[in-house]
This record gives C-alpha cells, structure tokens and sequence, in this order.
C-alpha cells in the first residue's frame, strides 16, 4: 500500500510537469509540434495508462467500494480517461466544403501529417449559406448554412449554425467558417464511442460531487459541524474623502457641460455596434488620459475639446501623447473625421449603413440627406466658434431626431441604450481598489493580533465593515447588470468582465462568509481590491462590443462563473494559510488556532474543487457543441486541469498523512495558488491560447 501511495504522487508530479512542459513548448514551437510530441505521444498515453492503473490498485486495496459516493467519484475519472483513449484511437475529425447545389458525400481528415478523404454514408447539399448580423451593423451574429441530408431515397432538411450542431447516423456537422463566395466550411466529427463514455463520465462525475456535500457521513459534513465559532474580525475606523483633482489656471477650452453632454446622447456606429457616443468619448477620453476624466471635465467635454478646440488640447497635452503612437493615431482618426459614423442610410433593401461626414455617399442618396451629412458638422464648428451654445444644442437634438428617422428602428431600444449611459457614468476609478487594499491590510493585521491575543472585536466596527462590503457588491452588481442589458449578453467573454465578475463573487462570499470565519473580511477586502486593480491595470475600461458567434452560448456564462467562483474560494484558501503562518511565527503555541484555520480551509476545498471540476465540464461540453472536440490541449485548459489535480491531493489526506499537519497543509496551500495565478495571468500575458482574452 505504501509504495502504490509513493508511486502515485510520483505519476501525478510526472503528469503535471510533463503538462506544464507542454505549454511552454507549444509557446515556442507552436500548438502542433507541443500535440505530437507531448499530448499525443505514445508515452504520454502510457504515462494517464499507469496512473489509472495505479490508482484503480489503490481503490481496491483501501476497500473504495463500501462507499459509493467516494467509489463513484473516482469510477468517473476512469470514464473520463478512458473516454478519451477511444477518442484518439477510433475518432475521425475532419472538415468538408459545401458548394450551393452540389452534393457532398465526403469530408477530409488529415493523419500523420496527410490529407485523406472519408466517405460518409449520406450525402449532404447546401441550399444556401447566410450570415446573420446584429441590428443596424455589419458585425456577424450568427453563421448559417441551410442544407438537405439525403440517406438512400429519404431527404431531410437541416440547418446549422454556430452552437447548433447536425447530429446523423453518429456524425456530428458543425458550422466552421465561410469562404466568402456563398460555399460553407462545416467541421465534422465521427467518434461513436469516446463521446459515450466520456458523457458518463462527466454525468457520474457530477452526481458524485453533488452527494460529496449532502453525504452524512462524509468529511465535508464533519467539518462543518466541528467549525463553529463567532466572527472575530477588526476594522479600524476610516474615512474616505472625496479628492476634488486640482483645477489648472489655463484649461483647454471645450463645450458647456450640458452641449458635451447633449453631443454623447447622439448614436454613432462604433466597434461594430450603434451605442450612444458617450460610449466613443470615454473610451477615447481613457485611452488618452489614463482616467475617464481629466482636469475635472466629463469624457464627453474631453472628446468634443479635442473636437472643436483641437490646437489648445494638442499644446496641453503635447508632452503626454508625444512619444506614444497609439495615442497619436488615436488623435489623427478623430481628426479625419471618419472615425465618427453617425449618419444613418437605409438603401433600397433596407440595409443600414452607417456614414461618417467625410465618407463617400451613395450616388442615390436623396440630395437633403447628402446637404445634412455635408453640412451638419461644419455647423456645428460655426455655432461653437461663435458661442452660440443654444443654436448647437438645437442643432444636436435635430441630429437625433434625424438619426432615429433615417436608422428605420436599428438603433438601442430605450432601455438598453439608458442602461448603458448610466453604466458610462458609474464606472469606478483605481480609488477604490487601492481603498479595498489599504482597508484590507488594516483589517488583516490587526485581525491577526486580536486573535493571538484572544480579544473580541467592536461590534460597531464588524457592522461598519460588513455595509462596506455590502455597498460594494450592490455597487458591483449594478455594473454588471448595467453592462448586460447595454451589451445585449451575459458579460463574461473578456478579461474585463471576467475580472468584474471574479471581484462580485468574492463581495459575495465575503458576505456569506463573515458570521463562521473571522478573517473573511480582510481577505475579502484585499482580493477584491487586487482584482480591480489588475481590472484597471489591464488598460482602458473596453467598449462594450458585439460577441462573435461562438461566444453566444449560456454554456459559456456558466462555465465562466462556475470557474470564477472557485478561483475566489482557493484565494481565500491561500490568505488563510498566510495567516497560519503569521499566527505560528508570533504564536507559535496556538496550535489550536492553526487546526481551526485548516478545518475552515477544508471547508473551502470541497466546493472549490468541486466547482473547478465542474467548471472545466462545462468548458468542455461547450467546446464539444460549438466545434466537436471538447478537448485541444490549449494552454489555458491544461494549466487548469493542473490546478485540479494539486488542489485534489491535499483531499485524500487519509491516503497522503502529511496533510493532516497544519502547517504543511497551509504552506501547500499557499503555493498551489501559484498554478491558479498562471492558469489566468500566466496563461493571457505568457504562454498565449484561444482562451487568452488577449
């Protein structure tokens, strides 16, 4: 039993080193060469072979099968595996092109670096191909390709798209891409026994976690029911003033507040969407200056300066763009005056399209919406030189009556264009992260003595603390609504969003969180103020875009939470053990402070676990709907497959006896954090990958 124990742990060092290698591999040489030589190589296979063998040796000695739920568990890794050695060995996945009228009965695969062609046993013939796109733009919505299947003397129709798949006679049709000619590109795959098994693996793996947790007998249950205790959790007493920034003497002139802000309520086509220009005005006024604001004017009185005073805000902030060429072609796209598409055009087909002042018009454009484009901004140049702010704000309100006419209904609805206004205004600068920080250093420090010296903290001050915490998950879910009903989708495609989402879910178990475990306030604080930092960090609040096609699933935005909730647990799981390190260096004989922080540590694995476990499920059903292979060995996948397996090991401490001591279990903790730290950061900045959010 002691040497399965001893070479097991070997065989998942062996795993994960040769995975890490991998990535970084697949960085240098590319994902092709890091496939051949690492995920598809004999010796990998025999590498997951011995490791399942080894670990089914050690079920059976320790008896696995007198508890179901533990022996489900682990059956279910075995599926999983086993699921994807038939995947390789019997799968085909290849792609076929689909001409209008012509039918296809082959599909092409490519092996050992050739191409070869499969025979289908059905044909398929693509009526047409259509590209759907979202209102009043251009950007693709949905890729479409509307075809007839015909098996012997019986024709079907069907019709694919991005996220619906055909599903016939054990092939599966996806929509690939387009070659811009009418002909449609589908991705096929024929893998009739590795997507069974690997389903019940997945069904059985998340029938299993689930029982982890109601399980009366299980170590979860025990857990929660020895953990017990008030909050003992500090505050000091702080105030937050609001900083008026200093005004300078000589300011660029711009527009009177309400002209700027009457000039961002026009729509405009930007990014691929018609938003409210306010939207344009911020995102140029960040990028620019850094901040949203600057010399205390609104993102809109920064644009329209750069607008109509353009020389005095050239000499004003000459030293700050200078160097930087990326602002410098931010400047000259305003300055062409083709960057701002705000004119509306209906042809004779409906289609809508957006024209900028500068922009070639139709020939056929009636010769009063031809004068209004020509005309309308060098009016608005005569009203502003001459300070006739009430005859341009006339002008600007006729802009908008003419934008809502001539767009024919393809602008926001009310309610989604409202929202994003005031998602515009409310979006929080670096002040609050560095508040969350600050406050949270303050709150863990003193949280740390109060414990060694056994006192009890002001009920005052956990009250002040805990409607801190509340106001900023109210104010966090307020965006995050706001940036949904603006966008149109569930926010969670991009680094943005995902780190907004991450800070939201950890105010939340903050929250839930405070009344059993005192040190959930400070590192909720810190976190939170870490993550919208990095937020902040990351550049420029983006504009909200359009999603691509693929990116449309709710499979996604479930995947996404799931993963970002256990990510938030195993980051309070590190901060507890920095506080059992603390605790051991200035207390070193509160041995029983250091078992209560590893309970409440425990307590937190199991759904954090659980949660990535799912959440890596979820990704991967998703894959396999959008594009038929739910797993590619991209760098972000496997660095999180990673991070599941060292998370996972300190849960079989009845297996591995070293984690039952406390102080190896936290300082374990603590550096398996590393992994998730290169799973988000590593992976986007480093190693690259579809999942990059570059």
């Amino acid at each position: 039993m002691k040497y399965a124990r001893h070479t097991l742990i070997l065989l998942i060092i062996a795993l994960i080193t040769t995975m890490a290698t991998g990535t970084i591999l697949e960085k240098s040489h590319g994902s092709e060469y890091a496939i051949s030589h690492i995920y598809a190589s004999w010796w990998f296979v025999v590498l997951w072979s011995v490791t399942a063998i080894t670990m089914v040796i050690m079920l059976l000695r320790r008896k696995v099968w007198k508890r179901p739920l533990a022996c489900a568990l682990h059956f279910s890794v075995l599926l999983l595996l086993l699921g994807a050695l038939l995947t390789m060995l019997t799968g085909e996945h290849g792609k076929m092109t689909l001409q209008p009228g012509i039918a296809n009965s082959h599909f092409t695969i490519e092996k050992h670096g050739k191409k070869q062609e499969v025979a289908l046993p059905f044909t398929l013939t693509l009526d047409h191909f259509e590209i759907q796109t979202y209102p009043g733009s251009h950007a693709p919505m949905d890729f479409v390709s509307y075809l007839q299947v015909t098996d012997k003397n019986t024709t079907t129709d069907a019709r694919i798209s991005m996220n619906r798949i055909l599903k016939f006679q054990h092939y599966r049709f996806y929509q690939d891409d387009y070659d811009g000619q009418g002909n449609s590109v589908l991705a096929v795959a024929h893998d009739p026994w590795g997507v069974g098994f690997t389903y019940a693996g997945y069904i059985m793996l998340f029938v299993a976690l689930a029982g982890l947790f109601f399980d009366r007998n299980g170590q979860f249950r025990r857990l929660l029911q020895n953990t017990s205790g008030k909050t003992v959790l500090l505050l000091s007493v702080f105030t937050l003033g609001a900083v008026m920034p200093m005004q300078a003497a000589d300011k660029p002139h711009t527009l009177p507040k309400e002209s700027a802000d009457r000039m961002g309520q026009l729509y405009v086509m930007y990014k691929g969407r018609v938003c409210p220009m306010q939207t344009l005005a911020k995102d140029f006024t960040t990028k620019l200056c850094g901040k949203a604001r600057y010399h205390g004017y609104t993102p809109e009185q920064v644009f329209c300066g750069w607008l109509f005073y353009s020389e005095e805000w050239q000499n004003e902030m000459m030293d700050k763009i200078k160097d930087d060429e990326e602002k410098i072609l931010l400047i000259n796209m305003l300055n062409s005056g083709q960057w701002i598409k705000m004119f509306p055009h209906s042809d004779s087909l409906g289609n809508i399209t957006w024209y900028a002042q500068n922009d070639p018009l139709p020939a056929n454009i009636p010769e009063n919406e031809s004068l209004f484009i020509r005309k309308q901004a060098s009016l608005c140049q005569e009203y502003v030189s001459k300070g006739n702010f009430d005859a341009l704000n006339e002008l600007l309100e006729k802009t908008k009556v003419y934008q809502e006419k001539y767009a024919s209904g393809h602008v926001q609805p009310k309610g989604q264009y409202r929202a994003e206004r005031i998602y515009n205004r409310m979006t929080a600068g670096r002040w609050l992260a560095m508040a969350n920080i600050t406050l949270g250093l303050i709150c863990f420090a003193l949280s740390l003595y109060c414990v060694g010296k056994g006192r009890r903290l002001y009920k005052p001050v956990r009250i002040m603390a805990t409607v801190w915490m509340a106001l900023l998950c109210i104010f966090l879910a307020l965006l995050f609504i706001l940036r949904w009903i603006a966008g149109g989708h569930v926010p969670m495609a991009g680094r943005f969003d995902s780190m907004n989402l991450l800070a939201l879910v950890i105010c939340a178990i903050t929250l839930i969180m405070t009344k059993r475990y005192e040190m959930a306030l400070p590192a909720g604080l810190l976190m939170t103020g870490f993550v919208l930092l990095v937020q902040m960090i990351f550049g420029a609040n983006p504009p909200i875009t359009h999603l691509m096609p693929v990116l449309l699933s709710p499979l996604l935005s479930l995947h996404v939470t799931v993963i970002m909730i256990a990510y938030a647990l195993l980051f309070f799981i590190m901060l507890n053990g920095i506080s059992a390190v603390a605790v051991r260096l200035f207390h070193p004989n509160n041995r029983t402070y250091l078992v209560r922080l590893q309970n409440i540590s425990m307590i937190m694995l199991y759904p954090a676990v659980a949660l990535l476990a799912a959440g890596i499920m979820l990704g991967a059903l998703w894959a396999n709907i959008s594009w038929g292979n739910y797993w590619s060995w991209d760098p972000k996948e496997v660095w999180a497959l990673i991070t599941l397996l060292i998370y996972a090991l300190p849960l079989h401490n009845s297996v591995w006896k070293s984690f039952r001591k406390p102080m190896f279990f936290h300082i374990y903790c603590i550096l398996a954090f590393l992994s998730v730290v290169i799973t988000y950061f590593g992976v986007n900045f480093l190693l690259g990958g579809m999942h990059s959010y570059a």
